[in-house]
């Protein structure tokens, strides 16, 4: 497989481990990133954008990252909470008053993006096209009532995260969450990530190879029901979705893009030469708000107000490491000591998730030229 892209001089353990995802045939299409200091240290890409695999993978392939669009989501937010629109410690009902029903009105903003308003996801049915008008299922969840007694557990909002993200930025904001990212971040800095993705991109999209399994999350609960494993639990990925903005599941980049965006949890708020937090404000968005046994994921889970903090070294030794995982395999990581951010993407999606041998054997040879 031809490894196309570039990589710094020392860092050429990292192309081979990406090549050895292809010769394994674990790949279909591909691309990784890793910045220092924000600036691009390995910048990869490899295989088809296609099933049929007739397409070469480009420079600027977008690919649908999933998951990771959370701590993207969570940079909004932040910007928000500097401006004095939004504050971590009020209670959501504040600014939403619907969301206070059925006893969550003193589930803050903090609880609520750390995965504990006990809402992740809807036991009875809904209307999948909800999921494509987020002020329509805004509306649906606000009415639920949670789970468990919020802030007391976490259990992995996989959906509905975003939706109370967006909700909350749409309260305060005459900008959406996915227009402020675009203007106010992308746009600016050349930064090629989306949420929302306009149809003139859409032709720029890599196919997805979605796995045959569901992921291992151990025996199967009300809350892993409603938030994985319900019929009507996620909508379908097409044209609409691409469209639509879901910043818990749909934020569409390259692994440039997802390394560049990740160097603000490297480097304190910082994204290029742009100051996108206060080093202030980047403290209270990285501050751990709870660690424990997750009811929907099969892991102990330390979150801040919506990234994951890597007690697990999961994403690399550094237990203060800021990073997320995608369905199928994709990741963002900032690693703050080491002020290095990574992303990689992909379009054959495996049902591990976090632990995927692909991601982990590119995080490990990234480390090691370090």
């Amino acid at each position: 497989m031809q490894i196309e892209g570039f990589v710094a001089k020392g860092y050429e353990p990292v192309r081979d481990a990406f090549a050895r995802n292809f010769d394994e045939d674990l790949e279909n299409g591909a691309a990784f990133a890793a910045c220092i200091a924000g600036e691009p240290v390995v910048n990869i890409w490899a295989g088809y954008t296609d099933r049929a695999r007739t397409k070469a993978w480009a420079h600027d392939t977008l690919v649908p990252v999933h998951s990771t669009t959370k701590p993207v989501a969570a940079l909004i937010v932040a910007m928000l909470v500097e401006q004095g629109l939004l504050n971590y410690d009020q209670s959501v009902s504040a600014v939403w008053p619907e969301f206070g029903a059925e006893g969550k009105d003193q589930v803050t903003l903090g609880q609520a993006l750390s995965h504990q308003a006990g809402v992740p996801g809807f036991l009875e049915r809904i209307d999948t096209a909800l999921w494509l008008d987020p002020p329509a299922l805004s509306a649906a969840l606000a009415k639920l009532k949670p789970l468990w007694a919020p802030g007391t557990a976490c259990g992995y909002h996989a959906m509905t995260y975003g939706y109370i993200a967006g909700e909350m930025v749409r309260r305060v904001s005459p900008r959406s969450l996915g227009t402020i990212l675009r203007e106010d971040i992308c746009e600016p800095l050349g930064i090629d990530f989306w949420i929302g993705l306009p149809d003139s991109e859409h032709g720029r999209c890599a196919d997805q190879q979605l796995p045959r399994d569901m992921p291992d999350l151990g025996p199967i609960t009300e809350a892993k029901r409603a938030a994985f494993f319900a019929p009507w639990a996620a909508p379908r990925t097409d044209a609409a979705w691409r469209r639509a903005e879901i910043p818990s599941a749909n934020g569409h980049g390259t692994a440039l893009s997802v390394a560049q965006l990740f160097a603000a949890f490297a480097n304190a708020g910082k994204i290029g030469d742009m100051r996108a937090l206060d080093p202030g404000i980047f403290a209270e968005l990285t501050a751990p708000r709870i660690n424990d046994d997750d009811l929907v994921m099969p892991f102990r889970m330390s979150w801040a107000a919506g990234v994951m903090i890597n007690n697990n070294k999961i994403y690399g030794p550094n237990a203060r490491t800021l990073a997320h995982a995608g369905r199928g395999g994709s990741f963002g990581l900032g690693d703050p000591t080491r002020g290095v951010s990574a992303g990689y993407v992909l379009n054959k999606l495996a049902p591990a998730l976090q632990t995927d041998e692909r991601g982990q054997r590119l995080i490990a040879a990234l480390y090691s030229c370090m």
